[in-house]
């Protein structure tokens, strides 16, 4: 086993062992479920949407480079300045050079899973810069020292409890309460001076509009809001994925994107940013830059330009079978989940992230929740299959599975095997149940065992049991 492997043996370890994690998720992902089943079986038209929504990503990404030109023309007419970035360690230096430029001793950041792929935090430390982190619950993992364990709840591991200690021992306001209005209250007291203060305010956005050069951030806190428009400097970080042809296409695919996010129709906020402040207006930045990123996503257009379709919705994590049992840190990684485990080994390499992809049961789940229909089973299996060509697998995996191969070419020697393995499994079983094993630690350590059949699979079939 490497040493990589060890790590995320250890995360996945230490997430099973803590049940009030499994609690905190179940609690969000369940409620999360609920809700976007409600909202799709009340729109009777949500498949046609879908199928559109995968449609018009199709059709941005594989008019990229046209889309993207025209958004730059569009966007530097309005008076946006705008800057290229091929990697984090680029975007990065941008953003922290705009920064300095412009002065600015306080950041506020606006929730952004782009600003933790690519390691801006991090980076805006290191350049002595204060970031206040506006967004709700990226305010509570700030206070905790955390990165976020969900791409649209990234607090889904915390109870209100910890909430409450944090706030307790960080704010201003010392009284301990668990009552979630006095919790937000004491948030907004804390956070409301920072809003006005900030030089600087950083957002992502949801969509780059090409016919117009607009970008679009989707929110139901409104901080985004005050992030973006009180600071002299706006700085948007965005993936060139994000790009689509129009203002329609934005909003058609918003439609699918809030119902699978959150189970709502609309978000509170979907606010369309085109260029500075200009004569006349009564707000807004006095710059405004765009830093359009690809770290690794013009190499998709040729592997898995479906993956390129992601809204960030966070559906495929909340139905996952994994995410749930393990949440978001065990993955090691700025995005978890089925998705996460697709990107990550873009950007970190497959070497280095080659557990990710073997971290699923490839149920299906995800991609039947999808809002662009992104066939993540199918990616998944490819980073697998490229794991094996590449001689990434540990020996014992390999050994193992040409083992089975060569038992399961033989038929006669495979139903020995197997007439020989189901009475000696069955004798470990337990009122139905087989909770201890020995060689399938790595199963029972977490879950339970069926107890299997007296007879196999085949043999029911041909006794006519199976049909």
């Amino acid at each position: 086993m490497t040493a990589l492997a060890q790590d995320f043996q250890t995360r996945v370890d230490k997430a099973l062992a803590d049940g009030q994690l499994k609690v905190a998720i179940e609690r969000t992902t369940g409620n999360a479920r609920r809700k976007r089943a409600a909202a799709v079986s009340a729109w009777p038209e949500f498949d046609a949407a879908r199928k559109a929504a995968a449609a018009i990503k199709d059709h941005a990404i594989t008019h990229m480079a046209y889309y993207l030109e025209m958004f730059e023309r569009n966007a530097i007419a309005s008076g946006t300045q705008v800057h290229w970035a091929r990697n984090s360690d680029e975007a990065c230096a941008i953003v922290v050079g705009i920064c300095k430029a412009a002065g600015a001793k306080t950041v506020t950041r606006s929730k952004s899973m782009l600003g933790e792929e690519i390691g801006l935090p991090h980076a805006l430390a290191a350049a002595g810069l204060r970031r206040v982190e506006t967004d709700l619950a990226e305010h509570i993992i700030q206070l905790a020292d955390e990165t976020p364990s969900h791409i649209i709840w990234p607090a889904a591991h915390h109870t209100k409890e910890d909430v409450a200690l944090l706030f307790a021992e960080h704010h201003r306001d010392k009284t301990p309460t668990t009552d979630i209005e006095s919790m937000v209250e004491s948030a907004r007291r804390e956070l409301r001076d920072d809003f006005f203060a900030a030089e600087v305010g950083i957002s992502g956005a949801n969509y780059l509009v090409a016919e117009t050069g607009a970008i679009c951030t989707i929110t139901n806190e409104g901080n985004a809001e005050l992030t973006t428009t009180p600071p002299r400097v706006h700085i948007v970080t965005a993936g060139i994925e994000k790009i689509v042809a129009t203002t329609e296409h934005a909003l058609q695919l918003t439609r699918v994107l809030v119902r699978s996010a959150t189970g709502a129709d609309l978000t509170q906020y979907t606010t369309f940013h085109s260029g500075p402040k200009r004569a006349g207006d009564r707000d807004g930045p006095e710059q405004f830059h765009i830093v359009l990123v690809d770290h690794g996503r013009t190499k998709m257009l040729v592997d898995m330009p479906e993956m390129l379709r992601c809204l960030r919705c966070g559906a495929c994590l909340n139905h996952c079978v994994v995410y749930r049992a393990i949440g978001g840190h065990a993955y090691g990684a700025a995005y978890p989940g089925p998705m996460g485990s697709v990107l990550t080994p873009v950007f970190d390499g497959l070497k280095e992230s080659r557990d990710l992809p073997h971290a699923c049961t490839l149920n299906g789940q995800c991609r039947q929740v999808c809002p662009v229909d992104i066939p993540l089973p199918t990616l998944l299996r490819s980073w697998r299959e490229k794991s094996w060509r590449k001689g990434l697998e540990p020996a014992t995996t390999r050994f193992a599975l040409g083992l089975w191969a060569f038992a399961a070419a033989h038929p006669v020697l495979y139903r020995l095997g197997v007439a020989f393995a189901l009475p000696v499994i069955r004798l470990f079983a337990r009122g139905g149940w087989i909770s201890k094993m020995p060689l399938a630690g790595g199963w029972t350590d977490a879950r339970d065992l069926p107890k299997p059949p007296t007879k196999s699979f085949m043999a029911q079939y041909f006794d006519g049991k199976v049909r």
